[in-house]
C-alpha cells in the first residue's frame, strides 16, 4: 500500500513548531496518508479535530496517554514515531498488514468509546461498591469507586482497604479499567494494577431515573487467596455524588461480618448469592 504525498504545515506554522516535533509530525501525517482523511482518523481516534491538527503541523505535542492511544491505532512504537522521517517511512512500509490489524481492533474499542460518550455523564462519580468477598467466605467487602470521563472514554477505579497484617497495617487492592453503555447494561472491565494478578468484569443495570442512587448486578473475577478461584457474586453500587473526601471513604470501606450491622440490611439481602428457587443460572434484577 503507498501513501498519498502528505500535506506539508503552513509556512506561518512552521516558525512556531516546538522544538523536536517535526519528525512527530512529519511521521504522524505520513501514517495518516493511509487513511482516507484527518477527519476519518479523528473518528476513528475519537480525537478532536482541532487538537489533532495542531499535532500535525507541529505546534502541539500530545499527552503521554494520547501518544500511546495513537501508537497503538497505527501500530508503532512512541519512540519510532520520533525517529528521522525518511529512516520512518522505510519502517511502516514493510509492515503495513500489522498496522492495519491493530488499526482495526483500536477501531472497534474508538466505536464503543463513542456509543458510551454521553450516557454515562449522569453515572459519573463515587460510589460505595458491596459485594460478597471472594477470598474471604462470608465478609462482605465495601470498596470506594470513582468513575470519570477522560479524553473521549469513560473509565473507572475500584479501591479496596483490607484490615491484614501487613508493614502498614492494610492490605490494598486498585483496580483500574474501562466503562463502557452498550445496549441498556453497563460494563466495567478492569484489571489489578499493584499485584497484576487478575481481572473482573461486573454489568450493571443503568437507573431510569434522573437522579443515580443503587445499581445492580453481577461480578466475575478471581479470589485474591492461594486457589485463585473463579468466582461470581451479585453486587451493588452506591451512589456518593461527584465529589467527596476520599481519604474519609476509604476509611469506611474493608471487610464487614454481616451479622454485626455494619451494612444495611437492605444491601445483604440484594447481594445475597442463595441461588433462587428454579434458578439454573447466576441472576440478578436492576432496583
Amino acid at each position: 500500500m503507498s501513501p498519498r504525498d502528505p500535506a506539508s504545515p503552513a509556512s506561518s506554522e512552521a516558525g512556531r513548531v516546538h522544538p523536536g516535533q517535526r519528525e512527530f509530525a512529519a511521521n504522524l501525517r505520513t501514517l495518516c496518508s493511509y487513511y482516507r482523511s484527518v477527519a476519518d482518523v479523528c473518528r476513528k481516534l475519537n480525537l478532536n479535530r482541532a487538537q489533532f491538527n495542531r499535532y500535525l503541523n507541529g505546534t502541539s505535542k500530545p499527552s503521554s496517554h494520547t501518544l500511546e492511544r495513537i501508537c497503538d491505532f497505527f501500530g508503532v512504537e512512541a519512540a519510532e514515531i520520533y525517529l528521522p522521517r525518511d529512516h520512518f517511512r522505510q519502517i511502516v512500509q514493510v509492515r503495513p498488514r500489522q498496522r492495519a490489524e491493530r488499526a482495526v481492533y483500536a477501531d472497534h474499542v474508538s466505536r464503543l468509546q463513542q456509543q458510551t460518550a454521553g450516557k454515562m455523564d449522569k453515572y459519573l462519580g463515587f460510589y460505595y461498591e458491596y459485594y460478597k468477598s471472594m477470598s474471604a467466605p462470608g465478609k462482605v467487602v465495601r470498596g470506594l469507586v470513582r468513575v470519570f470521563a477522560h479524553e473521549g472514554g469513560v473509565y473507572h477505579e475500584r479501591l479496596e482497604r483490607f484490615a491484614e497484617h501487613t508493614l502498614d497495617g492494610l492490605y490494598k487492592c486498585r483496580y483500574i479499567g474501562s466503562t463502557f453503555y452498550l445496549n441498556d447494561r453497563l460494563f466495567l472491565v478492569d484489571y489489578e494494577a499493584l499485584a497484576g494478578n487478575e481481572m473482573v468484569q461486573t454489568v450493571l443495570f443503568p437507573t431510569y431515573k434522573n437522579k443515580v442512587a443503587r445499581l445492580t448486578g453481577l461480578m466475575l473475577g478471581v479470589a485474591s487467596n492461594n486457589q485463585r478461584s473463579i468466582a461470581c457474586a451479585r453486587v451493588l453500587f452506591e451512589y456518593l455524588g461527584t465529589q467527596v473526601d476520599v481519604r474519609r471513604a476509604l476509611r469506611t470501606c474493608g471487610l464487614f461480618d454481616p451479622h454485626e450491622g455494619g451494612i444495611d440490611p437492605a444491601i445483604l439481602k440484594i447481594i445475597d448469592n442463595t441461588p433462587h428457587k428454579n434458578q439454573h443460572h447466576f441472576y440478578t434484577i436492576p432496583l
